[in-house]
């Protein structure tokens, strides 16, 4: 116990407006800091992160998805696109057996269907899936619930910026000259 050490708390709620007024007081969380959601070029992040492992196709404009989800979270659009690229992969399996038997049924060869197996590419995610997706996407975060937020960000920011307006004299004072006679002062601690 001879050294100190620093210690930091990070905490995250989406519940600001219920933490223990107690908690806010300086020295204990000295800063709160409001994160709003995601804007158009954060949303394009999200969609090519979450995509980066999926083969998708190059009709997809994920520009256009991340003006779409204005105020949508981070969350929702990862919901989005775990949705198409499920729905991917479910019709493109469909598709490719659907096609494999009807190529069995064409060559009656089971050696034509082994074949045709081997060939296979992963499913691709087609803009058709995203605007499949898309019609089930829904914002988890209302627009009166952001309001809230950026109402308690901008009382939090007021009730902490009181010293805003300090600002040391660019002039230098001159010294006050020293009194010369302590008899005629008023010492309180003397």
């Amino acid at each position: 116990m001879t050294a100190k050490k620093m210690v930091f708390i990070i905490g995250a709620t989406n519940r600001p407006d219920i933490i223990d007024p107690a908690l806010l007081r300086p020295g204990r969380l000295g800063q709160l800091i409001y994160i709003p959601l995601p804007d158009e070029a954060s949303r394009h992040q999200i969609f090519t992160v979450c995509l980066r492992k999926c083969p998708v196709a190059g009709n997809v404009d994920l520009g256009a998805l991340a003006r779409f989800t204005a105020g949508f979270s981070g969350a929702d659009i990862t919901e989005i696109c775990q949705r198409t690229c499920k729905y991917a992969i479910i019709r493109e399996d469909i598709e490719k057996d659907i096609e494999r038997q009807r190529k069995a049924k064409e060559a009656m060869a089971e050696d034509a269907a082994a074949a045709a197996e081997g060939d296979e590419e992963p499913a691709q995610i087609k803009a058709a899936h995203f605007e499949e997706s898309m019609r089930y996407a829904r914002r988890s975060v209302s627009d009166a619930v952001i309001r809230r937020y950026q109402a308690f960000a901008h009382t939090l920011q007021q009730a902490r910026g009181f010293g805003g307006e300090f600002r040391f004299s660019k002039q230098p004072q001159a010294a006050e000259p020293a009194a010369t006679d302590g008899a005629d002062e008023d010492d309180l601690y003397n």
